[in-house]
């Protein structure tokens, strides 16, 4: 098994590690961000102390499913402290490893719950969706922070884009597991390239998400197929650029006043705040918004980097608290 590395616990093989994936990252993250990468480092390549949050679906109300959830230790992910915070947003969270069992998909039986990071949220409550609003989601497969807006408000217009068409059917599968008919209708489902998307509605969007195509850090560490792994790292240098013109395309989208969040599942510094200074560096017409207040209201649940800038925050996994890695930015056009 060339370059894998076989982690073994409980008695039976679990994922592999592609160790030339943990050695470029290595590298890198032990520069970029010192002491704290080792103990980032366990969590990421030990699945077993991986957890994962349960999205509630509003649309398929259990008070069943969340009695059992209190039962097994789940208490609620985010409280009333947040500057925004809807009450039809429901997620719980356990200190415990291990995962809620998953919903079969059934015929014209909506699902009750999804299952997520839970840091892949903060994105959606940063975004702050009110009822009415038209909103764009720019790479939006596989389609939980779609969900999740859906769970916070009812958008005026809902655009869901996802350019890859096999991402773009798990989009449209998860939008049609949670979201009843007569809002599905609603929902438009597009596989336009996202970089052009600002020129073909210019404009037109009060509130952008760009959760943009990125090193997913915590797949690319267990890539079954080494060939891929060492091409993707070839390639990750050109992510950066994709993810500017992403953000350049976001901010013709959207209408004067109106704000953007952009987020990566990646801790590299390049997809991150390079990208965003990149942006504010460029766009005489954007300014950063101050989420620190957000931040301070889930600090409890989850572990930031320490010196990053008011509009910017980075979800660090850590033991207990494996949520992450997520970095998230909101920007507001002038």
């Amino acid at each position: 098994m060339g370059g894998l590395v076989e982690s073994k616990a409980k008695g039976k093989p679990q994922k592999q590690i592609c160790q030339v994936v943990l050695d470029h990252f290595e590298k890198q993250y032990a520069a970029e961000l010192g002491d704290a990468w080792a103990s980032i480092r366990d969590v990421l390549t030990y699945p077993l102390c991986w957890q994962y949050a349960v999205l509630l679906n509003k649309f398929s109300h259990s008070s069943e499913l969340e009695s059992t959830l209190a039962v097994k230790g789940y208490h609620p992910a985010f409280h009333g402290s947040l500057p925004y915070l809807p009450s039809s947003f429901k997620c719980y969270i356990s200190r415990t490893s291990g995962r809620f069992p998953t919903q079969k998909h059934q015929a014209g039986k909506l699902k009750e719950y999804y299952l997520l990071n839970a840091a892949s949220l903060l994105p959606v409550l940063a975004l702050e969706v009110k009822d009415g609003e038209d909103v764009l989601d720019l790479c939006a497969a596989p389609g939980g922070k779609s969900v999740a807006i859906l769970q916070c408000a009812c958008p005026g217009q809902f655009h869901c884009n996802e350019y890859d068409d096999l991402r773009s059917r798990r989009l449209k599968q998860t939008i049609e597991s949670f979201i009843p008919e007569p809002l599905v209708n609603l929902i438009m489902v597009s596989t336009l390239d996202g970089r052009q998307i600002g020129d073909l509605k210019p404009e037109l969007y009060d509130k952008v998400l760009v959760d943009a195509p990125c090193s997913n850090d915590r797949s690319w560490l267990f890539s079954s197929d080494v060939q891929q792994a060492t091409l993707r790292l070839i390639q990750r240098k050109e992510l950066s650029s994709l993810q500017f013109e992403l953000l350049r395309s976001a901010i013709k989208a959207l209408r004067p006043g109106g704000s953007l969040v952009y987020s990566t599942c990646t801790l590299s510094k390049a997809e991150n705040s390079d990208v965003i200074n990149l942006i504010l560096n460029s766009c005489s017409n954007v300014m950063p918004v101050d989420i620190s207040e957000m931040a301070k209201a889930v600090s409890h649940e989850f572990s930031f980097l320490s010196g990053t800038q008011q509009h910017e925050l980075l979800v660090l996994p850590e033991k207990g608290r494996a949520w992450g890695p997520m970095y998230v930015a909101k920007l507001k056009k002038m």
